[in-house]
């Protein structure tokens, strides 16, 4: 009758002790996954925090039928996708020129213009490839086309966590007296502190807007113009009037020569009375060299 009666109890504190077994063990795994599920959670708050930092470029270099065209439609089709011109450049430079001359005054001047062009564009992400489609269709053929993506996240996360220790230290410093900074060196933490914050700053808007390089050009194009004629040679007179013209400045010359002469009249009967002392003196020497 006892063995009947303690049976059961033996069983049941059995059964007590497995029970109480399994709940600090279910306790301890529950303690833990909580550890676990915080970790977790503080891991996927900073990930939130941080964002997927995707920065997308492009560029394309092709050619086009006209450029200044192509550039008001590239410009409108940036602003229609909320997008933006930041830079805009046309050059035209001369090739090969040559001046053929119509008159005895003008020329005509033929030049080989090369025209190209180069723009920077700012486009959401999310329009980035409609944008490169249409550009695309614009010119005549596509010479090369790239577009890279780079991910920041880590790099965008890992200013983050240094500014939040640093924000940190500063707090800690203001506590402790005793650890006081240099103003020297309290300036360059600071700056650093600034520098990382504008890091971030710049990666937020190289996500939010995507850059796209174009660079595009035409055909030589052959202009003609008609311009004055430099060559100052060009505009003498024709032979005949240069011949007539020479016989009238000829006369001139020599009318000026008598004039000259005429106004130096007092030069000849000088000139005589020196002559003819000259010739006196030679007819006197002789005869007083035959007394001698």
């Amino acid at each position: 009758m006892k063995s009947k009666i303690l049976i059961p109890l033996l069983a049941g504190l059995v059964l007590l002790g497995a029970c109480k077994g399994v709940n600090k063990s279910e306790s301890a795994d529950t303690v833990g996954d909580a550890v676990s599920k915080e970790k977790a959670v503080a891991l996927k708050k900073d990930t939130l925090q941080t964002g997927s930092k995707l920065v997308k470029k492009a560029d394309i270099h092709f050619k086009v039928k006209k450029v200044q065209q192509t550039s008001e439609q590239i410009a409108a089709l940036a602003t229609s996708l909320n997008g933006m011109v930041i830079h805009h450049t046309i050059n035209s430079t001369s090739e090969n020129s040559a001046d053929i001359k119509r008159s005895s005054d003008s020329v005509m001047r033929v030049t080989v213009v090369n025209t190209t062009a180069e723009m920077t564009v700012k486009i959401p992400p999310a329009n980035l490839e409609s944008f490169m489609l249409q550009v695309s269709k614009m010119g005549i053929y596509i010479n090369n086309s790239r577009m890279d993506i780079t991910d920041k996240s880590l790099d965008y996360l890992s200013t983050q966590l240094k500014l939040k220790n640093q924000n940190e230290r500063i707090a800690q410093d203001k506590k402790e007296t005793n650890t006081a900074k240099s103003p020297d060196d309290l300036l360059a933490f600071k700056n650093n502190m600034v520098d990382r914050q504008i890091n971030n700053r710049r990666t937020d808007d190289s996500v939010k807007n995507s850059i796209v390089i174009l660079s595009f050009y035409e055909s030589n194009v052959v202009t003609r113009e008609i311009i004055a004629n430099n060559d100052l040679s060009a505009y003498n007179p024709p032979v005949s009037k240069q011949l007539s013209m020479s016989f009238e400045n000829g006369w001139d010359v020599f009318v000026s020569l008598l004039v000259a002469l005429a106004n130096a009249w007092v030069i000849f009967p000088i000139g005589f009375g020196v002559w003819m002392l000259v010739k006196y003196i030679k007819k006197k020497r002789p005869i007083a060299l035959v007394k001698s």
